[in-house]
């Protein structure tokens, strides 16, 4: 944090008073000056006289953030004309001309030595007070001498000292209560609390023959009681000033897999990283507890380790990489209850990937009531007929294929059986092999028999109706479908199939089936974990976004595909790391350039020459998921198959994987699915494209459909069923 300096000069001049002339400086020599109210963006400032005290915000240019720093001032007369908020900076209570912010402050347990020590000097670089616990007090006075001499360069005058050390056990309730005391009392509060203390056992578990007094209960004192102790300490103290914070605790990766030549340093911080973790719900009040994981670092305790173990570890972390982690985790602000894996094998990752976690994250019968119950006030008046798509004749030309007819609603709604009002339907690649009846089993004239049917795969909307034994769903409550005949101002479904969600907007067709075939399918089907690289083709249309962006968050690098300009800018905004628009570079030369070795998996939608290029650029081991081939899908003949000469011997000679997806069989996993990308979305951490063009009615159906194998699409190409009722509901 950079000190902003100040100065409001009051200027007055014959006629009254002029305004406030208020210039601010950092100390990178970085100067603003501004002199009306537009300029400072004055909340209450018109013509003020002497003496009137008016609030302004100023942007925070000295940290190259869009944040604002907001003041409140008294303006006073010309021989009080100079106010400098470094001479300010804490003043006493009795000043109340100006009040202004106080810098953050740190307090850090086994901060004398080792990794606690980096992290005291780190923080002192960015202007933060600091509070040194630690047993051993000549290192630790001597840590907060360079704390104080790194602060220098950020705070001058200060009437109190930017470091302290505290001499504390931290397995001593009395002295940890009065560290934080002692912490408060000078800084006024407490931003950052790092529990770094932690110890490896003095006698090895196997051959321990004390009552552990000394030994392993010690050791689970500190490791573990001591943290749980200072978090809570840390939490309350928050709490009571009712501003936000952020407390890391240490962990290690010996808390995520056993250290068989220390079980009780393992077991305390595998206890560490549960606690953490269960601690994610305090974001709700603006404090943030976080767990840093890392493997073996040059340390006193590090070193100590059998050098050729370190080796096969890949070396010791870098104080760098532990510095960077713990800043992530502490600027990061959708980081809450998060564990940071560090190894020098696999960089910086989270632990568990979200593929782990869906193993045992069940959707709760809470959650699904929560959702459902979840009623938008509107007034839905069902119509005696309404207006549909259906397929009329088989063709891969949808628009050829299909009619919009108006048919009869009948009523009353079936027992078991849900009256959907369709706000918006997502329009999919695969509506043309629909239309051309490739989904149906048996002859052309035998599907040709079961004609007309309902088209449109998915949809949301509200519920306008239910029948008799529907349990769990009312009328106004959100609702998807994936079920055929989405493409209709209404849909008859049964209540099985019913997917309860927060609201019917756009983003939430997109998750249906574009979202869900990726989710589920790079889970089960591709088996992604972290540490690995990723192609997606097509990858800025309706499933490729998606796909792109779950592999960023499991802690993957991406590898995206496109074809134009707009295209490759949304994957770069959306964290891909490299972008191949084929229209500018050949994606073949490019993936054998950058990427000799091959990707470990490959998501594939496009196939044709697609499917080659990326098959024969699959690693060892490498797993290759096809979710689609739209290049096949039209032509004068419609879909075709097409031989892929030489695939068995290539995935022998790799011992590769070739996958199919087709979402349907995963029927069981929807809502589970639906409900974490709804909960990514609702948090920051993913983004849904639409296509901006608009298409309303049934009637636009097909030009939509049309449109987006135009190949033109950016993001999920939706058509607004009704859009006086898309107006009333408010984005999700």
């Amino acid at each position: 944090m950079a000190c902003l300096n100040m100065q409001i000069n009051n200027e007055q001049q014959q006629g009254g008073f002029l305004g406030p002339r208020i210039s601010f400086s950092n100390d990178f020599g970085d100067t603003q000056q501004a002199t009306s109210a537009s300029n400072l963006k004055l909340n209450t400032y018109r013509e003020a006289p002497v003496s009137s005290e008016f609030e302004f915000s100023v942007p925070c240019f000295a940290s190259n953030s869009a944040d604002e720093l907001f003041f409140k001032a008294k303006i006073v007369p010309l021989k009080e004309k100079v106010v400098t908020l470094r001479d300010e900076l804490l003043a006493s209570d009795d000043d109340d001309d100006i009040f202004l912010p106080k810098s953050l402050s740190a307090f850090v347990t086994g901060g004398a030595s080792g990794i606690g020590k980096a992290f005291c000097i780190a923080l002192a670089q960015k202007g933060i007070f600091v509070t040194v616990v630690d047993f051993s007090e000549d290192k630790g006075k001597e840590v907060a001498t360079l704390v104080q001499k790194e602060n220098l360069k950020f705070h001058s005058g200060l009437k109190f000292p930017s470091a302290i050390f505290i001499k504390c056990d931290v397995t001593n309730k009395e002295q940890v209560a009065a560290a934080f005391e002692k912490h408060v009392e000078v800084y006024g509060g407490l931003d950052i609390c790092i529990n770094n203390a932690g110890i490896a056992t003095s006698v090895p578990f196997q051959k321990d023959q004390t009552d552990g007094s000394r030994t392993w209960r010690h050791a689970v004192n500190v490791n573990l009681v001591a943290v749980i102790d200072c978090t809570h300490r840390a939490i309350k103290i928050m709490e009571a000033a009712k501003k936000p914070g952020v407390i890391i605790n240490m962990g290690s990766s010996a808390g995520l897999y056993p250290m068989i030549t220390d079980p009780i340093y393992s077991s305390t911080k595998g206890g560490v990283v549960m606690f953490t973790r269960a601690l994610a719900p305090y974001k709700r009040k603006g404090i943030r507890v976080n767990v840093l994981c890392p493997e073996f670092v040059r340390t006193d305790m590090g070193e100590k380790v059998d050098s050729r173990f370190i080796d096969i570890m890949g070396g010791y972390i870098s104080m760098d990489a532990m510095i960077r982690g713990t800043f992530e985790l502490i600027t990061d602000e959708s980081k809450a209850g998060s564990c940071l894996w560090i190894t020098n094998r696999r960089g910086l990752e989270y632990w568990p990937t979200p593929a782990e976690e869906a193993k045992y994250l069940l959707p709760s019968s809470k959650t699904r009531k929560r959702i459902s119950s979840s009623v938008i006030p509107s007034t839905v008046k069902i119509p005696q007929s309404i207006e549909k798509v259906i397929v009329h004749t088989l063709s891969h030309n949808f628009r050829s294929a299909t009619r919009v007819v108006r048919a009869p609603l009948k009523l009353p709604i079936k027992p078991g059986h849900v009256l959907l009002k369709i706000i918006y339907a997502g329009v999919n690649a695969s509506d043309v092999n629909f239309s051309s009846g490739s989904y149906f089993s048996g002859s052309k004239e035998e599907i040709s028999s079961r004609l007309p049917f309902d088209a449109g795969f998915e949809g949301v909307g509200l519920i306008a109706a239910v029948g008799d034994g529907v349990k769990n769903l009312k009328v106004g409550t959100p609702a998807a479908v994936m079920t055929f005949g989405s493409y209709a101002e209404f849909s008859l479904v049964p209540a099985k199939h019913i997917l309860p969600v927060a609201r019917p907007d756009p983003e939430v067709v997109a998750m249906l089936t574009s979202g869900l075939t990726a989710s589920i399918a790079l889970e089960k089907s591709a088996q992604m974990e972290s540490g690995k690289t990723v192609l997606v083709t097509a990858a800025a249309g309706g499933t490729g976004q998606f796909a792109v962006q779950l592999a960023k968050i499991a802690g993957n690098k991406v590898v995206a595909t496109c074809g134009g300009k707009d295209k490759a800018i949304l994957l770069k905004d959306l964290g891909v790391d490299r972008v191949i628009d084929y229209r500018e570079e050949s994606i073949k030369n490019v993936l054998k350039k950058e990427f000799p070795k091959g990707v470990d998996i490959v998501y594939e939608s496009v196939g044709g020459d697609m499917f080659d290029t990326c098959f024969n650029a699959l690693a060892v081991y490498g797993r290759m998921v096809v979710i689609g081939m739209i290049s096949q899908y039209q032509g004068e003949n419609g879909w075709k198959p097409r031989n892929y000469t030489g695939l068995c011997e290539k995935l022998l000679a790799k011992s590769q994987t070739v996958a199919g997806f087709f979402l349907v069989q995963y029927a069981h996993l929807w809502q589970q699915h639906l409900d974490n990308l709804v909960h990514l979305f609702s948090v920051g951490k993913l983004k849904v494209a639409i296509d901006p063009k608009s298409f309303v009615g049934v009637q636009s159906v097909a030009d939509a459909v049309e449109y987006l194998h135009s190949g033109k699409s950016v993001g999920k190409v939706v058509v607004c069923i009704d859009p006086s009722f898309s107006q009333q509901t408010a984005k999700l």
